[in-house]
């Protein structure tokens, strides 16, 4: 059997990349640990980390195709972040000036969760602990 130890990072694509920037560093909290700019590939890589863990790769190439989000497409579905107080992250995503969905319960887990978009339509949910 494999022996796989963690989730290295994810890589996100964005179609404007300042405004993913600016969303996943200044909204979300992530904070910059190296940003390149790849002159080959017209491309910027940002990478990114959560509590001093590498987690994400922001890219940006020129002109990518939209992800298709309704209805859903197959493959990877969204991100999940877990946190400590469900009410107090909505508030806060609300006063930043983006969409939250209403708070659920898991009809499995009874935990609170909701759902909302980064600037390319990407699902993010955030899970109370």
């Amino acid at each position: 059997m494999i022996a796989l130890n963690k989730i290295h990072h994810i890589a996100i694509l964005s179609s404007d990349y300042e405004k993913s920037k600016h969303f996943y560093t200044a909204i979300l909290g992530l904070t910059p640990i190296q940003e390149i700019y790849r002159e080959e590939r017209q491309s910027y890589k940002l990478d990114l980390a959560l509590n001093g863990n590498y987690i994400i790769e922001l890219f940006s190439f020129p002109n990518p195709p939209q992800r298709p989000s309704r209805p859903e497409a197959a493959g990877l579905r969204h991100l999940a972040f877990e946190v400590n107080d469900i009410q107090e992250t909505r508030q806060y995503i609300i006063n930043q000036g983006c969409i939250a969905e209403e708070i659920r319960i898991d009809e499995f887990t009874e935990k609170k969760f909701f759902f909302i978009a980064d600037p390319d339509n990407t699902p993010i949910e955030f899970y109370e602990q």
